[in-house]
């Protein structure tokens, strides 16, 4: 298991020349079927953004992150920065905020959202937008 927090800062390598595409900037979470899609990196000189697909990447691990493509998306879905992000229940009831993500390496599931008061388990995860984390009431 490794945590958004973990992620972020990685340097982003291409796997057949080791050539450096920039840094992990964050992550997309597709909260409907709880995995992560895409992989934002930003030039490690410049500020310029690239999308990947979370099928481009070959490996993800505590040093690295190896892409077999830098190649960028047709598509590209909206993104929301899940840290810091307020947290609701479907009947309206705060939950407090994110503090990260755990998620697996291997195949981008989500594991849980890390917050103050506890873990909260990605099954009951609902819908993500602008304003906040939706989560199942317990």
């Amino acid at each position: 298991m490794m945590l958004f927090s973990e992620a972020r800062g990685l340097p982003v390598l291409t796997l057949t020349e080791a050539q450096e595409v920039g840094v992990v900037r964050s992550l997309t979470v597709d909260a409907v079927s709880g995995v992560v899609t895409h992989v934002r990196v930003r030039g490690r000189h410049s500020r310029k953004e690239t999308v990947l697909a979370w099928g481009a990447l070959h490996a993800i691990g505590p040093d690295a992150v190896l892409v077999r493509s830098a190649a960028e998306p047709a598509e590209v879905p909206p993104h929301h920065e899940l840290p810091g992000l307020r947290i609701l229940t479907e009947t309206g009831d705060t939950l407090g905020t994110v503090q990260d993500v755990a998620f697996e390496p291997g195949t981008g599931r989500v594991e849980a959202v890390v917050t103050a008061h506890g873990d909260l388990p990605a099954d009951r995860l609902l819908g993500l937008g602008d304003y906040a984390l939706v989560v199942r009431a317990a």
